[in-house]
C-alpha cells in the first residue's frame, strides 16, 4: 500500500492537563502501520495502555474522557511503559493531531526517564488545513465529521489514534497519492539532502538549541546557523524550495555538517555570534565580523563622537548611546533627533559649515549655529533628547549571572556577563570558577550587547550579580 512514510504511528494521549512540563499521561494509544511497498494491504499494530500518572486526574478531565482515579490505580506507570512505547514508536513518522500537544507531552515522560525522544512529526490539523482550505473546523470532531469516520471511543487514546489512520486512508481513497504526499513534504520540509551528504546525515543531529556548522572541502566552515530545533533548521536548507539563494549554493558546496547543543535560544545566539565573527564564514553575510560597528558618546562640549569597535573600551559602553551598526546609523538617528527637537546640524556634527546650518534655514533649528540659543542650553537639550539612546548603566560592581534551563531539566548552562558584555558559558563549578577569576577583556560585539540590553529590558531578574566575595577583579 502507498503511504506517504514507510512506518506510521498514529498516536493519542489522554493527560490530566495541557501543560507537558508539569501535568501527566493517564492513557496512550497507537496505532502503527507499517506499509507493504509490494501490495494495496498494510500491516496494521493497534496498542494501548492506562497509565498511573502518580497525581489525581481533575474532574473536569475525568468528565471529558471518562478516565477516573480509580481506573488508573494499579495500572502501569509511564516509566515502567516507556521502553516498549519507544519500541512501538521507532522507525515510524510521529503522526498526532495537535501533534505539539502529544509530541510535548511524551517528550517530557521520556526525558523523565532518560530514554531519547525525537521523531519526525506530523500534524494532522495542519494536514487537514493544507487539503481542505476551506473547511469549516480542523478540530478532530469536525474531520471525523466531514469524512464520515467511525473510530469507536472518542475521547480515548487508541480511538482517537484510531480516528486519524482512518483520516488518512479516506484521504487516499478520494485525493491523488501525490496531492497528499506534496502536502506532507511541504509541512514536514522534506529535505532534498544533497548527494555528498549520506542519507542519514539528519540521523545524529539533535531536536534541541544549539549552532549548526556547514562545511565544504576547507577546514573552515561555510556557513554557521542556530536554532532552538536544530534538526528541523538544518532541514529546512535542504529543502527543494529554497527560499534562499545562499541555500541553494550550500546544497552544492556542503560536505559536513557539526553542531554544538546549547540550553536554550540564548546559549544559541551567544555561541553564533561568536563563531561567525571568529571563523568569518563566507555565507553568513549578514552577521559577519561587524568592523563598522560602534558608539556614541558625547564630548565636554556636548558635541557627539562615534566610536567603532576596535576601539570601544568594554567598561565605558555603559553611559555611551546606541550601539549602531555603523557610523551612518549614527547619523540617521542623530537627524531624526535634530528634526524631532529642532537641533542644530552643526553642532551635532552633521554638516561643517560657516554661518546658519540648513536646519536653521528652514526654520527647523533654534538656532545654536548663530548664537541664538546657547551652546550650554543646546547641549542640555541634546542629552535629554539622546535620553532614549543611551546604554543603561552596568548595575552592578562586578558580573552577573544568567541561568538557562533546557526544556527537559537535564543540561543548565551559565552565561556570565559584565558591562553588557560576554564573557563565556560554564556547564559546572570549576568552569564558572575560571570565568570569574580570569581577567577577561571581551572585544566589543554590537550583536552581544543589543542581545542583553533587550534580555534586561524585557526580563532584568535573569540577570543575578555574583557575590563580590567571588566576583571577578575590576578590569584596569
Amino acid at each position: 500500500m502507498r503511504l506517504f512514510a514507510p512506518a506510521l504511528a498514529f498516536v493519542d494521549l489522554e493527560t490530566t492537563g495541557t501543560y507537558a512540563a508539569g501535568d501527566r499521561v493517564t492513557e496512550v494509544g497507537i496505532v502503527r502501520v507499517e506499509a507493504d511497498p509490494g501490495g494495496d494491504s498494510a500491516r496494521v499494530e493497534e496498542w494501548s495502555s492506562l497509565v498511573d500518572p502518580g497525581v489525581p486526574i481533575p474532574p473536569v478531565i475525568q468528565s471529558l474522557t471518562g478516565i477516573t482515579d480509580a481506573m488508573v490505580r494499579g495500572a502501569p506507570t509511564f516509566s515502567s511503559l516507556a521502553r516498549d512505547v519507544a519500541r512501538r514508536l521507532e522507525g515510524c513518522l510521529f503522526v498526532a493531531h495537535n501533534a505539539r500537544f502529544d509530541f510535548g507531552f511524551l517528550k517530557h515522560e521520556f526525558a523523565r526517564v532518560g530514554v531519547p525522544f525525537a521523531p519526525r512529526v506530523l500534524c494532522t490539523v495542519r494536514l487537514s488545513r493544507r487539503l481542505d482550505p476551506d473547511a469549516d473546523g480542523h478540530g478532530l470532531d469536525a474531520v471525523i465529521a466531514r469524512h464520515a469516520l467511525d473510530p469507536g471511543e472518542r475521547h480515548r487514546a487508541l480511538g482517537d489514534a484510531r480516528a486519524l489512520w482512518l483520516f488518512v486512508q479516506k484521504l487516499y481513497a478520494t485525493r491523488p497519492a501525490a496531492d497528499i504526499e506534496a502536502a506532507v513534504k511541504r509541512i514536514l520540509r522534506i529535505p532534498s539532502l544533497p548527494p555528498q551528504l549520506a542519507p542519514d546525515a539528519l540521523d545524529a543531529i539533535p531536536d534541541a538549541p544549539g549552532v549548526y556548522l556547514f562545511y565544504g572541502d576547507n577546514p573552515l566552515p561555510l556557513y554557521v546557523g542556530k536554532s532552538v530545533h536544530l534538526r528541523e533548521r538544518v532541514a529546512a536548507h535542504f529543502c527543494a524550495d529554497w527560499q534562499a539563494e545562499t541555500d541553494a549554493r550550500l546544497s552544492a558546496e556542503i560536505r559536513r555538517i557539526e553542531v554544538e547543543t546549547t540550553a536554550g535560544e540564548l546559549g544559541a545566539l551567544l555561541r553564533e555570534s561568536t563563531l561567525i565573527k571568529t571563523l568569518l564564514p563566507a555565507h553568513n553575510r549578514a552577521l559577519r565580523r561587524k568592523e563598522d560597528a560602534g558608539v556614541m558618546t558625547l564630548g565636554d562640549d556636548g558635541r557627539p563622537a562615534f566610536v567603532r569597535a576596535v576601539a570601544v573600551d568594554p567598561a565605558s559602553v555603559p553611559g555611551a548611546y546606541g550601539p549602531y551598526s555603523s557610523r551612518r546609523a549614527m547619523r540617521a538617528a542623530l537627524q531624526a533627533l535634530a528634526a524631532e527637537h529642532r537641533l542644530c546640524w552643526t553642532r551635532l556634527g552633521l554638516e561643517r559649515r560657516d554661518g546658519p546650518c540648513f536646519a536653521r534655514q528652514l526654520r527647523r533649528c533654534d538656532g545654536a549655529c548663530e548664537g541664538v540659543e546657547p551652546a550650554a542650553g543646546h547641549e542640555l537639550r541634546v542629552r535629554a533628547a539622546l535620553a532614549r539612546e543611551a546604554i543603561p548603566a552596568w548595575p552592578w560592581k562586578g558580573p552577573a549571572l544568567v541561568r538557562e534551563v533546557s526544556a527537559d531539566g537535564t543540561r543548565v548552562d551559565v552565561h556570565v556577563v559584565r558591562d553588557w558584555h560576554w564573557l563565556g558559558t560554564a556547564r559546572d563549578e570549576g568552569e564558572l570558577a575560571a570565568l570569574l577569576e580570569a581577567p577577561v577583556r571581551p572585544a566589543f560585539d554590537l550583536d552581544v550587547c543589543r542581545l542583553l540590553l533587550r534580555l534586561y529590558a524585557k526580563v532584568p531578574a535573569s540577570f543575578v550579580p555574583v557575590p563580590q566575595e567571588i566576583a571577578v577583579a575590576d578590569r584596569p
